[in-house]
């Protein structure tokens, strides 16, 4: 790993009413993100990392079937395509939260990484569903992830990725540290209260006692119509 490592944590806000058509959203947040990625890089960004299901809003905030559309296959989906050619471009590590379709009807959590070549390396599957108030009915939208707590070899030295639910277990973190890991992200979904309070405490336990950097990534703002509260950035 080198000794200075420059990395962007990319949080975004919604650019399309729920209304609208599913792909239209998802088409408006991923052209959101490939100019964030491409200003990123103009200012030295080596890797990359977007908020958990990036294309998105947070929809696990209502239990809606129209919301499946927005799955894909991992790494054959458009959106992976689409995303190693934007890392080959600007030479940069991408981790990439999407909505993955790994059979008809099984559904993950997953975040992509690609090396700074564009070459897919691999995935990591979300492995805590939470399903509760104010409005997480996860499992309504996810399988538990089933591939472990996987290191990739990358540009920038060994990455790990956890997401959002998954920070509260430290046997992942662990997981990642022993693994390894010299950098570790967490792409998340997460609302102001409880959850900002340990936002502050958990991420920087687990880089100490893990002996690895965190770059924690979270959404801001409010969602419409849901509004199950908001989406405190602070990535």
């Amino acid at each position: 790993m080198p000794r200075v490592v420059r990395g962007a944590l990319l949080q975004a806000t919604l650019c399309e009413p729920v209304t609208s058509p599913v792909e239209k959203i998802k088409q408006a947040m991923i052209d959101k993100h490939v100019a964030m990625l491409e200003e990123a890089a103009g200012q030295g960004a080596q890797v990359a990392c977007m908020q958990e299901l990036f294309y998105g809003p947070y929809f696990c905030a209502e239990q809606d079937e129209k919301w499946y559309h927005l799955t894909e296959p991992v790494p054959d989906g458009p959106t992976i395509k689409l995303m190693q050619e934007v890392a080959k471009k600007h030479h940069m590590v991408l981790v990439v939260p999407v909505y993955e379709e790994d059979l008809p009807g099984i559904y993950y959590n997953t975040a992509a990484v690609i090396d700074a070549d564009g070459s897919y390396l691999g995935k990591f599957r979300k492995m805590h569903i939470p399903h509760c108030n104010p409005g997480f009915w996860e499992k309504f939208y996810f399988r538990p992830g089933n591939l472990g707590y996987p290191v990739f070899d990358t540009a920038v030295g060994k990455v790990g990725v956890y997401i959002c639910y998954d920070r509260h277990f430290p046997e992942g973190a662990r997981c990642l540290g022993l693994g390894g890991a010299e950098i570790v992200f967490n792409p998340s979904a997460t609302v102001a209260g409880l959850s900002e309070y340990l936002w502050k405490l958990e991420q920087p336990a687990h880089a100490v006692a893990n002996q690895y950097f965190v770059g924690a990534i979270n959404r801001p703002g409010w969602e419409e119509p849901w509004r199950i509260g908001e989406f405190y950035g602070q990535s």
